[in-house]
């Protein structure tokens, strides 16, 4: 199916209809955030599951109940699709945990009002387009990636679902009252779990004793959290997400890109990487 059939477009970014609506989206511009909510931005496929199970278990203490019974679109919803209309955050004590695959520029009023603290997660945009390449081949609510040559020239155009990530993450990082907003990546969380469990603990004042560390960042390990089934998104209807086809927890590595991409394709993207990021002050770890 084409972009007009599966997707909408909501401030210029393609998004899946299937999960959007304008209801969804009237929802998500009206939502009223609070100051010690904690909400996690990512671009798809950068690590959003990994952190929806390590915020509450930091938060918790170490305490697995919510994990290991409340599905990770329900215990840290992304506030701007359907489900999450219905599930009453008002109602939920403090701090809530959230979601969001939108960008900066698309957050709502009161995200700018009340400055709610934000760990926003970025990943090799090369194993983005991998992870995202097999993602979509499995689900029935984006378009078919097609010829990978294809989706490459598309994705990096920002011609698929939230748009282009050289957008999304430039948006972010140039975001202001930055003191409110962790950025941590994908391959720090790889390279040193306990490291990056602590730091996050420490950005939102809560600090733990070694064990409980030593306890989250074993549970979060991607071989143990791939077992999780309110996480790895087992209990998805196959029409939806079918993952016979691609596991939504496939790999949990990085550098998988050199798998997925050829040598010119490599080449190319590096040439349009440094042309989109040549303004970008900023280290990130694959550079």
């Amino acid at each position: 199916m084409t972009e007009a059939e599966l997707y909408m477009v909501y401030k210029g970014v393609y998004l899946p209809s299937t999960v959007h609506s304008p209801q969804s989206l009237k929802y998500y511009e009206d939502f009223t955030f609070r100051p010690d909510d904690i909400l996690i931005a990512t671009y798809p496929k950068s690590g959003t599951t990994w952190l929806q199970e390590i915020v509450p278990l930091i938060v918790s203490g170490g305490d697995p109940a919510s994990v290991e019974t409340v599905p990770n679109w329900t215990r840290v919803p992304w506030l701007e699709v359907n489900e999450t209309c219905n599930l009453y955050l008002t109602n939920r004590p403090s701090p809530r945990f959230c979601s969001t695959h939108f960008h900066y520029s698309m957050m709502p009023p009161s995200f700018f009002e009340v400055k709610p603290r934000v760990i926003y997660v970025m990943r090799n945009p090369k194993d983005v387009f991998t992870s995202a390449f097999h993602f979509y081949g499995a689900t029935s609510f984006h378009v078919h990636p097609g010829p990978q040559s294809e989706f490459l020239h598309n994705f990096l155009k920002g011609k698929v679902a939230y748009g282009s990530w050289f957008d999304h993450v430039k948006g972010w990082l140039n975001a202001e009252d930055k003191e409110n907003i962790m950025f941590i990546s994908y391959e720090e969380l790889i390279v040193d779990l306990k490291d990056s469990v602590t730091r996050i603990a420490q950005f939102l004042e809560k600090p733990l004793e070694a064990e409980v560390i030593e306890k989250i960042a074993d549970r979060c390990l991607f071989k143990n959290m791939k077992q999780n089934k309110m996480s790895n998104y087992s209990v998805v209807p196959r029409e939806f997400m079918d993952q016979t086809k691609s596991e939504f927890l496939r790999k949990g590595i990085s550098g998988d890109w050199k798998n997925q991409l050829s040598a010119a394709e490599a080449e190319y993207f590096d040439k349009v990487y440094k042309d989109k990021m040549k303004d970008v002050n900023y280290k990130f770890v694959w550079d």
